[in-house]
């Protein structure tokens, strides 16, 4: 695959005071050397930057997200929240969650109006949308695996935001396309609004959020958390109808768990448990489909997209019966990625036709979907891996910047069930299990996954996209695994994606239309879309040569140690 390139990049920037020569990295293989995969070059730079300071891929994971943060204001984030999935080449296996929560004044019918009925707006738009931010206090966390002191990680996030870059043609045109949003939930004139229409090349310095950087620089967690940019969020909430206040700032804490663990065709996958409904829908949709063998059929087959879809559909209906944050809920996640349980869920599999939604699950009318969140894959040249999935949820979160700071506030409080039955932005249906309580961690899509083989990493992948994060990595892991794609096929080649609710099977344009032919003759019903998600996978072959792939549906890039 060629790659893609815009300029040249130097860091650190000496020949000029702004970052405006960026080269996009589309594809590489090494065998001795570290590799990050983000969504924008210049935060994948920032990753490779530690790598060549002797960092490993903790430290990396650092750098990009903040840089990140910075230079993807669309989803990268100092006010939202994220998984982190890791292995050590020491054997360690873990997860950070540093999930967003829901404030302390949080209660279960906040956004219900006067007759009952869900005021998705509320949940979506402003400041009562925004839960607790976990992203900084997740940095932190990582720290303890990091070789380099957050001084050093942090450092490119803060050259990048005072002295400024050059803004890609896409964030051009998002910038662009949501200026009524950040005029309508701003009252202080935010760094994003201009009078003229953004373009491609134009300079955006954040002078406020460099403050805010070098803030956490000096102060550490409490430099965001307390003090004074804990100050300038709780100000920002009195703006309007937002109800964080310093003591939920205070009182976020990270959560360790284990990844959720298990075997497909002799390898190990870790992925996210709950929280995130994405390792167990991964584990469903992998082991229903392993049930009628898809590496006997053809990729993007009918037989094997139908498959893979009955798959996807019966597991979506379990996010919304059983899924949600384990600290409240009964954690059901041991009985539903078990194998009598999903040999019973396949009995009504029928490949001649489409199994009825209504089958499985009571049918609610869904909305539109949004498909914001940001991945990295990294592989460092030890052999530690690290797979990373932060949102501000919505494209640029909650649409508010933080007055003084510099920085979007997410709108995450959507992610719960708002009122049991109704979808939210991502068209995702869920019940009492995921319903709004105070300090509650939303269900989320996330899905970042290693694969093991032979216990060294094989797979390192995640997307953004909503609900359709789980089925990508899901469609990444079989495209390799069962169907032999290379990696570049395995991320390029068209998707798609079914959730149980709507009916219909989104699809790429690109996607084939034979299969699409063949499918609507057993009752199936397709929706066209653009893209879906935006993937960023490394791959390790069986001699330790590793090849990154940058999607090509963004402005995603390899960077190199």
């Amino acid at each position: 695959m060629k790659n893609t390139l815009f300029f040249i990049l130097l860091w650190p920037c000496v020949a000029f005071s702004q970052f405006t020569q960026i080269k996009i990295v589309k594809e590489v293989r090494t065998k001795d050397k570290g590799l990050i995969v983000s969504a924008h070059p210049l935060a994948s730079e920032a990753g490779a930057l530690m790598l060549r300071k002797q960092g490993n891929a903790f430290d990396a994971a650092v750098a990009t997200q903040l840089a990140l943060a910075v230079v993807y204001p669309q989803a990268g984030n100092l006010g939202g929240g994220g998984f982190l999935v890791a292995t050590k080449t020491n054997g360690e296996k873990f997860t950070l969650d540093y999930r967003e929560t829901a404030p302390s004044k949080a209660y279960r019918d906040m956004y219900l109006d006067k007759k009952g009925n869900a005021d998705t707006d509320l949940s979506q738009n402003g400041r009562l949308a925004v839960g607790v931010p976990g992203s900084v206090a997740g940095f932190f966390a990582t720290l303890k695996h990091c070789k380099l002191p957050m001084k050093v990680l942090i450092q490119p996030a803060i050259e990048l935001a005072q002295k400024g870059f050059a803004i890609t043609d896409r964030e051009a045109s998002l910038l662009n396309r949501e200026m009524p949003s950040f005029e309508r939930h701003n009252k202080i004139q935010t760094v994003f609004q201009r009078k003229s229409k953004w373009k491609k090349g134009d300079i955006l310095i954040q002078k406020d959020l460099a403050e805010t950087l070098k803030r956490i620089q000096k102060e550490g967690a409490e430099g965001f958390y307390q003090g004074e940019t804990a100050r300038l969020i709780v100000a920002e909430m009195k703006r309007g109808n937002g109800i964080i206040e310093m003591g939920d700032l205070k009182n976020y804490r990270v959560i360790e768990r284990k990844p959720i663990m298990f075997n497909y065709k002799e390898n190990e996958i870790l992925s996210m448990p709950l929280p995130s409904s994405g390792g167990i829908l991964l584990a469903q949709m992998l082991k229903m489909s392993s049930f009628e063998n898809l590496g006997n059929h053809r990729h993007n087959s009918p037989v094997a997209v139908q498959i893979m879809v009955e798959a996807e559909r019966r597991a979506f209906a379990d996010r919304a019966e059983y899924m949600g944050d384990p600290h409240f809920i009964e954690d059901r996640t041991q009985m539903l990625i078990s194998d009598d349980y999903l040999k019973k869920r396949w009995k009504s599999f029928d490949r001649n036709w489409a199994t009825p939604s209504a089958a499985v699950g009571k049918i609610t009318k869904q909305p539109e979907e949004s498909t914001e969140t940001t991945h990295i894959s990294i592989l460092d040249r030890e052999g530690n891996a690290v797979a990373v999935t932060t949102t501000l949820n919505g494209l640029y979160g909650s649409k508010v910047v933080v007055a003084g700071a510099g920085f979007f506030l997410n709108n995450e409080m959507d992610d719960f069930s708002i009122k049991p039955g109704v979808p939210n932005m991502f068209g995702a249906v869920g019940g009492e299990a995921n319903s709004v309580q105070p300090g509650k961690r939303m269900l989320s899509s996330m899905t970042p996954t290693i694969v093991l083989k032979n216990g060294k990493p094989f797979i390192i992948v995640g997307t953004p996209g909503g609900t359709t994060i789980p089925t990508s990595v899901f469609q990444s892991i079989v495209n390799i695994v069962d169907f032999g794609l290379n990696a570049a096929d395995a991320v390029n080649s068209p998707k798609f994606h079914h959730q149980w609710l709507p009916e219909g099977v989104l699809v790429e344009r690109t996607f084939p239309e034979k299969t699409i032919e063949s499918l609507i003759k057993k009752n199936y019903s397709f929706v066209k879309t653009e893209q879906i998600g935006r993937t960023e996978l490394i791959v390790i072959d069986e001699k330790g040569v590793a090849t990154a792939i940058a999607d090509s549906r963004g402005d995603d890039s390899v960077g190199l140690e």
